[in-house]
């Protein structure tokens, strides 16, 4: 197990530090500008609203601060660390004429929110600059101080920091003073810059990323039903195509067999002994059918002692040696994610040994950070994917319906992993 050198903490931290200085420095200005210039037009078109043009101005207004709210969502991430997503903006219908289109501009809250940011946004950032600054200039000029500090002239009237203390005027005790400032301001550097680099980004997240999210959020929760209704359907088609192959036939064949016993029980006894007992063989064929689609379905043992036990019934009936790892303290899950994860490991185990003529395989499932990782991996030729038609649909639909994610890697020529990640906080 590798650690993380104290270096590499260091130059994070560093270049933490000259990200977010950048981020208010350079905000500063732009807030500036912005206030600058939509003030003054939204102003205008409010008062002019007593004529037409005043609605148009006020749109042009809102496209302006939308520019200046798209930059800010540029710089926000450096900050974050977090995508800043682009919200979608109302817009009229093509074809349609000036005025419908002027007023489903103002129709849009995320362009009032827009011009809300570039009204207030500089407020937030004015306190961001100063607290920045002052820092920097105090944490730089006091550890400088033995540089300059004898340059500046000291006259009798003249009043020093060290003379409002009440400590001696010498320059050695100025410097001393400053360069005990300069540290203090220095060792607090990282956290000042970084609260107020993060209370500005904060709020313009807010305000210009809030709903935004929100829609990314309806957008994943709509796509994770269709998922979950897409697995669900493709399951039942998979059983129904089962229970019709393989069940239904033997039971056809089943109620035939009886027949025919029944016709030559008084003409050729042994004849139907002999169909009975096949009748029998069938009956047991049946059953073990049904049992296996029962395991695809919910295999009680899932149910009653949990996923590792679950997943070491899957790993000692394939027919290709599977090595099976399970960390102890898994404890039980959700019910969700226990059966998207049988159901991934056992489709992905009957795929190992009918298609990827493989030696050996392996299953391992992780947990750490709020998430599941459960991988399975062969030595076969590879060629898997998620493409229609292959043996692997329907699982990304229900991993995904489950809030999580599938990867398929499997070259030509192999080795094949297919890995999903599972939130399970």
């Amino acid at each position: 197990m590798t650690h993380p050198r104290p270096g590499n903490a260091l130059t994070r931290m560093v270049r933490q530090i000259g990200a977010d200085t950048a981020y208010v420095i350079i905000g500063f200005p732009i807030a500036l500008a912005g206030l600058i210039v939509t003030f003054p037009l939204f102003a205008l078109g409010v008062g002019t609203l007593v004529t037409v043009i005043g609605l148009p101005i006020m749109v042009a207004a809102l496209i302006v601060a939308r520019g200046f709210a798209d930059l800010e969502r540029l710089r926000l991430p450096a900050v974050t660390h977090r995508a800043a997503p682009r919200p979608r903006y109302r817009h009229a219908r093509e074809g349609s004429g000036f005025w419908r289109r002027v007023f489903a501009s103002l129709r849009d809250g995320q362009g009032w929110l827009d011009l809300m940011h570039a009204f207030f946004g500089w407020i937030v950032n004015t306190v961001s600059f100063v607290f920045t600054v002052t820092w920097w200039a105090v944490a730089l000029g006091g550890l400088t101080s033995a540089i300059w500090a004898r340059y500046i002239p000291d006259g009798a009237n003249d009043q020093d920091l060290n003379d409002l203390l009440g400590l001696p005027d010498r320059l050695s005790d100025r410097v001393g003073l400053y360069t005990v400032l300069g540290a203090f301001f220095l060792i607090t550097l990282p956290l000042v810059v970084r609260i107020t680099a993060v209370i500005r980004a904060q709020f313009a997240r807010a305000l210009l990323t809030g709903i935004a999210e929100v829609q990314n959020r309806i957008s994943g929760l709509e796509q994770q039903r269709d998922s979950a209704v897409s697995a669900e359907a493709t399951a039942l088609r998979r059983l129904e195509r089962d229970i019709h192959d393989g069940p239904q036939q033997r039971l056809v064949r089943l109620a035939m067999d009886l027949g025919r016993a029944r016709q030559q029980l008084e003409i050729n006894p042994e004849a139907a002994r002999a169909t009975i007992d096949e009748a029998l063989g069938q009956t047991r064929e049946t059953l073990d059918e049904l049992r296996a689609l029962s395991r695809g379905i919910a295999p009680p043992i899932l149910a009653d002692r949990g996923l590792p036990s679950a997943l070491a019934a899957l790993a000692s009936r394939s027919t290709v040696p599977v090595a099976l790892s399970v960390p102890e303290d898994l404890g039980r899950l959700a019910p969700i994610l226990e059966n998207t994860a049988y159901f991934l490991v056992a489709e992905a185990l009957t795929n190992l040994a009918k298609h990827s003529q493989a030696q050996a395989g392996a299953v391992y499932l992780g947990r750490a950070e709020g998430r599941l990782t459960v991988a399975i991996l062969d030595d076969g030729i590879g060629g898997a994917h998620l493409s229609k038609g292959h043996g692997l649909t329907g699982l990304a639909d229900r991993v995904r319906a489950a809030g999580g994610t599938l990867h398929v890697t499997s070259p030509a020529g192999g080795p094949t992993e297919i890995r999903a990640e599972l939130p399970c906080e």
